[in-house]
């Protein structure tokens, strides 16, 4: 495989652990509050509880994500397996 073909897999692998890891961050973050904060707040405090779980599992998910790529770059060499996303059409000389 040359680099374009491993950059592209790379991408929709890393969107596809993206999305698996805040889906299952939304379902943990849900079961936890079923369990426990349910049942103590009040039912006007409860209508912001999915709001809250939702940015609370984006959250998760954009620092899972961020430790997971860097965690993956101090094993590989980026330039020699990838080809760069964005190329500048004039190059600094």
């Amino acid at each position: 495989m040359n680099k374009k073909v491993n950059t592209i897999l790379f991408i929709l692998g890393a969107t596809v652990f993206n999305i698996i890891v805040t889906v299952l961050s939304f379902l943990l973050l849900l079961i936890i509050y079923a369990k426990t904060l349910m049942r103590i707040l009040p039912i006007g405090a409860q209508s912001w509880s999915f709001p809250f779980i939702f940015i609370a599992a984006l959250a998760v998910a954009f620092f899972a994500y961020r430790y997971a790529l860097r965690f993956l770059f101090t094993k590989i060499e980026i330039e020699k397996y990838f080809d760069p996303i964005f190329v500048s059409k004039h190059r600094k000389q």
